[in-house]
């Protein structure tokens, strides 16, 4: 899988980025998309504009970590992976049987961005099994990324020229694009266009980056760990308001 999201749809952290690394745009004349579908025949490519796109593959899939794909009132998302506790979500959510797991994130997503109770490191921390996951709203432009706590799908991301940020379940699709900007995706953790990196298991601790190094001694972007000693500030209870934007608050 593979998504491309504009520097003001996903602001990048900034130790992602190697000061060494020689990258391309990843959105500049489709380049990375059309990569990305030489690689992988008969891949399905979303392009959402100046926004970035999605693309996806059933092609080589692991059997044990499927790919999903699915749109709900203008609202895209990639998951890999399955969830074990599929049917008490499902009923947490009120959706049918035939509904699976990117049915699932979706719905947790929208209850999220309409007034959910929850914040949004708790419901992540409610979803059981091995998976990773891409959501855009293309209404609010609005990202939601996240990684299983124990990081068993392989899933990456990086910086390329432009600023922009590439996530893949491959290491070659991400380096195509941003050379050594890229890193794994930090597992137990989640992404929003509002509220960047957290940590769903340590959601009131900061992240800090941890600078890689590859075998030839060069910077390769980072890894993100919880930072134990450094608490992020309370921004207290959103306005309650007909006219409150609530996806900007997950």
């Amino acid at each position: 899988m593979l998504a491309v999201f504009d520097k003001s749809v996903a602001k990048s952290p900034e130790g992602l980025q190697s000061p060494h690394s020689v990258s391309v745009s990843a959105l500049k004349d489709g380049f990375l998309a059309q990569h990305f579908s030489t690689v992988h025949p008969g891949s399905v490519t979303v392009n959402f504009g100046p926004s970035g796109l999605l693309a996806y593959s059933l092609h080589k899939q692991n059997p044990l970590l499927p790919r999903l794909f699915a749109v709900v009132d203008d609202i895209f998302c990639l998951f890999q992976g399955h969830l074990e506790n599929v049917a008490h979500l499902k009923q947490q959510y009120g959706l049918n049987k035939a509904a699976n797991e990117v049915i699932i994130v979706i719905e947790a997503y929208r209850t999220l961005r309409d007034r959910g109770p929850y914040p949004a490191a708790q419901v992540v921390r409610d979803f059981q099994g091995k998976f990773a996951f891409i959501l855009f709203d293309s209404g609010s432009k609005t990202t939601f990324i996240a990684s299983d706590d124990d990081g068993n799908v392989p899933f990456f991301w990086g910086t390329d020229a432009d600023g922009n940020l590439v996530l893949s379940d491959e290491t070659d699709i991400v380096t195509k694009s941003c050379g050594k900007s890229y890193g794994p995706f930090p597992k137990g953790c989640f992404f929003t266009t509002s509220g960047g990196l957290s940590s769903f298991e340590h959601p009131l601790n900061e992240l800090k980056p941890v600078p890689r190094v590859d075998s030839s001694g060069q910077m390769c972007g980072a890894t993100f760990k919880v930072d134990a000693e450094a608490k992020k500030e309370s921004t207290g209870m959103p306005r309650v308001g007909s006219a409150a934007n609530w996806s900007n608050n997950i």
